[in-house]
């Protein structure tokens, strides 16, 4: 794995509250309404494939249950498909669902610690002991599903749920969805929330009455703003070179084939 490429979201003030995404009170669009949206399960894993070649420079997005690294971004471990982090809340949260889904699962007993060091880097009750076994958790099908219904939980969902109300297609969809990875949900300028809320500043989304592609590259053009605040998200190129080229393209069902470069690194999807 070339952890060079990977990406965390920004710092999370409060996580899990609730999801501070406000949808629109307009109706999806009628191109939004009419077209396979990203939650359909091809589309899905389209996505998902998507996302990991930017995240973990791999199409083998399965392969990455068993992911856990400090790469000092200052929030602590970052691990699992979707890049689970014990500084941010959404590891602690993971942990809990498996031990509600499997009671005296091997990272249980992590617990206390995660709960200690959420909102720091700190390694303090975790050390090699917890990556080994996150490791060895990782095998476990109900550790997987967990790892699923959190991703789906916090960031899936929303984003397309979001996406669908301001009348995008499934490319929309999946811009919304890589965002809200990387950013985290919130309302915070450098958040999902905030890139949205900057992006409609300059261009209307498809349900208020604005063309779907110059509201999406006002997005994309927010979203890089923000990316190039922070060292470990300047490189631009998971929307430049992969993003935009889809869009340009008006592959707005996000249709394959889809060819694409993250890095520098070439990916395609055939079907």
């Amino acid at each position: 794995m070339q952890t060079k490429h990977r990406t965390t979201r920004a710092a999370l003030a409060i996580l899990f509250a609730a999801l501070p995404l406000t949808l629109a009170a307009a109706g999806t669009g009628t191109a939004a309404a009419a077209s396979v949206g990203l939650d359909d399960a091809h589309k899905k894993e389209i996505a998902m494939e998507l996302v990991s070649s930017a995240e973990n420079s791999s199409l083998d997005w399965k392969a990455q249950y068993k992911y856990i690294e400090d790469i000092g971004d200052g929030r602590g471990y970052t691990a699992g498909i979707i890049g689970f982090c014990s500084g941010t809340g959404d590891m602690l949260d993971l942990v809990q669902h498996y031990a509600d889904l499997k009671p005296g699962n091997v990272l249980a007993k992590y617990l206390p610690a995660l709960k200690k060091v959420n909102g720091s880097d700190s390694h303090s009750g975790l050390g090699t002991a917890f990556v080994n076994d996150w490791k060895t958790a990782a095998k476990d099908t109900v550790f997987q599903a967990a790892q699923n219904d959190e991703r789906d939980r916090v960031y899936f969902n929303p984003s397309v749920k979001q996406a669908k109300s301001d009348g995008l297609r499934a490319l929309g969809q999946f811009v919304y969805y890589d965002a809200i990875v990387m950013h985290g949900p919130g309302n915070s300028s450098d958040s999902f929330g905030g890139i949205r809320a900057a992006a409609m500043k300059k261009a209307k989304t498809p349900a208020q009455g604005g063309d779907e592609a110059t509201y999406l590259n006002a997005f994309l053009d927010a979203r890089k703003v923000i990316m190039k605040q922070e060292e470990a998200h300047a490189d631009t190129s998971r929307v430049d070179t992969e993003q935009r080229v889809f869009l340009n393209a008006k592959n707005f069902d996000l249709n394959p084939p889809l060819k694409w470069k993250v890095y520098g690194d070439p990916y395609q999807i055939n079907s």
